[in-house]
């Protein structure tokens, strides 16, 4: 079969690999219909040492069930499902508490030894506990959105909750990063009243609006925090989302929030630095969040992707086929596209 390998900064390749197969009892194979170029793929494309073996790379698909190991009863050959990015038992107490990210027995696609999730099929370990069946058929449109639910939405989701965002309250999200935009997606759906987008890239600005946002701080630094005090008051915002990873885009948002306040980090982190804990102690500001656990959340999700209230799945403004993925991440790098959608 064909999947897509990375060799090292810059070098990403579609090859010939084996066949994706059944290991375990547990093990599903699913076809892939689509998957898609995660901004966390870039940090590799950017940094990576160079390897001539090569590493698989992609962790977010929807399919079709091909084959089902013996100990596989929720799925079974033919069923449309979609993957979170992490692979769990769905039996463990972490799973059981929501934290399927810390699974003993999880993983996530692309890491060695495991499938990628941008090639023609996956093997799933613990089928069970990860795979979700989705209501509806293979050509129908609001798949793409339902790919969303693989990582990008919940990551946004998982952003706002961690950020305490409530109806009637103040939000501000730092970064315009597909996270970025679902978080803004997901703090105008829990009900957020005021919603700040810090970014300066007007297209994707703009969807932040159609998203929900009513503000636009395309300032960063000092400029950009102090027009957001200005826009709230002087007090900051109530709630904030840190999409990006940095010190500075955290440092960002340490000096956003106001006093007793929460900040949700998502971001992959790059580097340390950006949070001065005795400020924050001082202040009563709450930080949470960290890897998103996108499989407690799908089923939360879903509804409002099946119904057409929200519409994540316009993220993707690079469509292209599996040929198309190397040219798909040097779009990505180069800015030109948001994220890329992979029809296989």
């Amino acid at each position: 079969m064909r999947a897509t390998v990375i060799r090292g900064a810059g070098d990403v390749r579609v090859e010939e690999v084996p066949d994706a197969a059944l290991r375990e009892p547990a093990d599903a194979v699913v076809r892939v219909v689509l998957t898609c170029v995660c901004g966390s793929d870039l940090w590799p494309y950017k940094s990576m040492e160079r390897d001539e073996a090569g590493q698989r790379i992609g962790h977010e698909f929807l399919g079709v069930v091909e084959e089902a190991g013996s100990a596989v009863r929720s799925v079974r050959p033919g069923d449309l499902v979609v993957s979170p990015f992490t692979f769990s038992d769905g039996t463990c107490r972490f799973c059981r508490e929501g934290l399927q990210t810390s699974c003993p027995s999880g993983g996530v696609y692309g890491s060695p030894g495991e499938d990628g999730a941008q090639g023609e099929a996956v093997r799933v370990p613990h089928a069970d506990g990860t795979l979700v069946r989705l209501p509806v058929e293979q050509d129908d449109p609001l798949l793409p959105s339902l790919l969303t639910l693989a990582d990008v939405f919940p990551t946004g989701h998982h952003a706002a909750v961690s950020a305490e965002v409530r109806r009637g309250g103040s939000v501000a999200v730092v970064g315009d990063g597909a996270v970025g935009l679902c978080g803004v997606l997901a703090a105008a759906r829990l009900g957020a009243e005021r919603l700040i987008i810090m970014g300066r890239h007007p297209d994707r600005t703009e969807l932040a609006r159609e998203f929900g946002a009513t503000d636009v701080v395309a300032e960063r630094g000092d400029a950009g925090v102090r027009r957001v005090r200005e826009l709230t008051g002087g007090e900051g915002v109530r709630s904030v989302l840190e999409c990006v990873g940095t010190a500075e885009s955290m440092a960002t948002a340490t000096r956003l929030v106001r006093d007793g306040g929460a900040i949700g980090y998502v971001g992959v982190p790059q580097e340390g630095g950006g949070v001065d804990l005795r400020e924050l102690f001082m202040r009563n500001v709450r930080i949470g969040g960290g890897v998103c656990p996108a499989r407690a959340y799908v089923e939360e999700l879903m509804p409002d992707v099946l119904s057409g209230a929200v519409r994540p799945g316009r993220v993707f403004d690079h469509v292209t086929d599996l040929d198309g993925v190397p040219d798909a991440y040097r779009a990505m790098a180069d800015r030109k596209a948001l994220k890329a959608l992979v029809r296989v």
